[in-house]
Protein backbone atom coordinates (compact mmCIF):
# COMPACT_ATOMS: atom_id res chain seq x y z
CA UNK A 1 0.00 0.00 0.00
CA UNK A 2 0.96 3.49 -0.96
CA UNK A 3 1.55 6.05 1.63
CA UNK A 4 -0.41 8.83 1.73
CA UNK A 5 1.17 12.68 0.85
CA UNK A 6 0.34 15.80 2.92
CA UNK A 7 1.04 19.39 3.11
CA UNK A 8 1.13 21.91 4.96
CA UNK A 9 1.93 25.46 3.52
CA UNK A 10 1.76 28.98 4.16
CA UNK A 11 1.41 31.92 1.67
CA UNK A 12 2.11 35.83 2.02
CA UNK A 13 0.05 37.58 -0.47
CA UNK A 14 0.94 41.46 -0.82
CA UNK A 15 -0.31 43.87 1.44
CA UNK A 16 -4.17 44.08 1.49
CA UNK A 17 -4.57 40.92 -1.34
CA UNK A 18 -4.92 38.22 1.39
CA UNK A 19 -8.48 38.16 1.24
CA UNK A 20 -8.22 37.69 -2.75
CA UNK A 21 -5.75 35.07 -2.05
CA UNK A 22 -8.34 33.13 0.17
CA UNK A 23 -11.00 33.53 -2.70
CA UNK A 24 -8.44 31.88 -5.37
CA UNK A 25 -7.80 28.79 -2.55
CA UNK A 26 -11.34 28.39 -1.55
CA UNK A 27 -11.97 28.02 -5.30
CA UNK A 28 -9.88 25.71 -5.43
CA UNK A 29 -10.93 23.42 -2.67
CA UNK A 30 -14.13 23.40 -4.37
CA UNK A 31 -12.80 22.26 -7.66
CA UNK A 32 -11.15 18.88 -5.65
CA UNK A 33 -14.55 18.12 -3.86
CA UNK A 34 -14.94 15.59 -7.02
CA UNK A 35 -10.95 14.47 -6.62
CA UNK A 36 -11.46 11.29 -4.38
CA UNK A 37 -7.66 10.85 -4.29
CA UNK A 38 -8.00 14.28 -2.38
CA UNK A 39 -8.57 13.53 1.51
CA UNK A 40 -8.41 16.85 2.86
CA UNK A 41 -7.82 20.30 1.43
CA UNK A 42 -8.32 23.26 4.00
CA UNK A 43 -7.51 27.30 3.92
CA UNK A 44 -6.57 28.95 6.75
CA UNK A 45 -6.49 32.28 7.77
CA UNK A 46 -4.01 33.75 10.38
CA UNK A 47 -5.47 36.49 12.30
CA UNK A 48 -2.11 37.79 12.95
CA UNK A 49 -1.17 38.07 9.84
CA UNK A 50 -4.09 39.18 7.49
CA UNK A 51 -1.71 38.85 4.35
CA UNK A 52 -1.43 35.00 5.53
CA UNK A 53 -3.14 32.29 4.10
CA UNK A 54 -2.80 28.26 4.75
CA UNK A 55 -3.26 25.37 3.47
CA UNK A 56 -3.25 21.66 4.75
CA UNK A 57 -4.00 18.80 2.55
CA UNK A 58 -3.66 14.90 2.45
CA UNK A 59 -3.81 12.72 -0.68
CA UNK A 60 -4.31 9.20 -1.34
CA UNK A 61 -0.43 9.35 -3.26
CA UNK A 62 2.12 12.13 -4.11
CA UNK A 63 1.25 11.20 -7.56
CA UNK A 64 -2.43 12.05 -7.71
CA UNK A 65 -1.18 15.36 -6.08
CA UNK A 66 1.30 15.92 -8.33
CA UNK A 67 -1.45 15.18 -11.30
CA UNK A 68 -3.96 17.89 -9.63
CA UNK A 69 -1.25 20.04 -10.49
CA UNK A 70 -1.20 19.81 -13.84
CA UNK A 71 -4.79 19.58 -14.28
CA UNK A 72 -5.88 23.05 -16.63
CA UNK A 73 -7.91 24.54 -14.08
CA UNK A 74 -5.62 23.99 -11.45
CA UNK A 75 -3.01 25.79 -13.49
CA UNK A 76 -5.38 29.14 -14.13
CA UNK A 77 -5.71 29.09 -10.55
CA UNK A 78 -1.82 29.43 -9.68
CA UNK A 79 -2.01 31.71 -13.02
CA UNK A 80 -4.49 33.90 -10.82
CA UNK A 81 -2.38 33.73 -7.21
CA UNK A 82 0.71 34.62 -8.78
CA UNK A 83 0.84 38.11 -8.94
CA UNK A 84 -0.53 38.33 -5.68
CA UNK A 85 2.13 36.52 -3.78
CA UNK A 86 4.77 38.92 -1.45
CA UNK A 87 6.95 36.03 -1.64
CA UNK A 88 7.80 32.10 -2.37
CA UNK A 89 5.28 29.85 -0.34
CA UNK A 90 6.65 28.61 2.52
CA UNK A 91 5.20 24.46 2.49
CA UNK A 92 6.60 21.78 4.49
CA UNK A 93 6.01 17.81 2.88
CA UNK A 94 4.50 15.68 5.56
CA UNK A 95 2.82 11.86 5.66
CA UNK A 96 -0.31 11.69 7.33
CA UNK A 97 -0.71 8.85 9.21
CA UNK A 98 -4.48 8.73 10.61
CA UNK A 99 -6.94 11.38 12.67
CA UNK A 100 -9.89 12.40 12.51
CA UNK A 101 -10.87 13.68 8.49
CA UNK A 102 -8.55 10.80 7.17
Amino acid sequence: MEQLYGMHGRISALPGKGDDLEAILLAAAEGLRGVPECLLYVVFRDDADPDAVCITEAWATREAHDASLRQESVQAQIAQAMPLLAGRPDATELRPVGGKGL
